[in-house]
């Protein structure tokens, strides 16, 4: 069970656009976590298309997106600074030691750290430290807001296919 927050879309319809975007973020955010429960560590890393995308993979470059856009953006930190890949690519790599339980607590921990480095700025707020240069907040939650129900959709068709007899 995931300890992220739980929250529904229906319950902030005639709430401010920052908490829409709050909790649609989080939703995904949780159903991207919550796709590898359930499955065994082979299940996870199973490799079902020609790209490193597995489903502990995605997970893993949640975390790495989440770092990029609410850490490197906001606090202005490098990459190596923050010890994220330099790549998008390279952040579906596995290790060995890259484990079901391992990747969902980094990933909640990573999540965690974004809302609160969000947490005291409007969405019209300018973060600095992206490489296209200054953008309003507003700009990144769309943009997550996309990366992750793309990502969330493929956990859907991968989980399927692992889960398929």
């Amino acid at each position: 069970m995931s300890s992220l927050p739980v929250t529904f879309a229906d319950d902030v319809i005639h709430q401010p656009a920052r908490a829409q975007f709050d909790a649609f973020l989080n939703e995904h955010r949780v159903a991207l976590n919550d796709c590898l429960n359930g499955l065994t560590e082979e299940q996870a890393r199973r490799r079902l298309v020609p790209s490193r995308t597995t489903l502990l993979g995605l997970v893993k470059h949640a975390t790495f997106v989440e770092k990029v856009w609410f850490d490197e953006a906001i606090t202005c930190r490098s990459r190596g600074e923050i010890g994220i890949p330099s790549t998008p690519d390279e952040s579906f790599i596995l290790d060995d030691s890259d484990t079901i339980a391992s990747i969902q607590q980094a990933h909640r921990e990573a999540c965690e750290a974004s809302r609160l480095a969000a947490a005291s700025l409007g969405l019209d707020d300018l973060v600095l430290g992206n490489r296209r240069g200054p953008l309003p907040l507003r700009w990144v939650y769309l943009h997550m807001l996309r990366e992750l129900a793309q990502h969330c959709g493929h956990a859907d068709i991968l989980r399927e296919q692992v889960l398929s007899p």
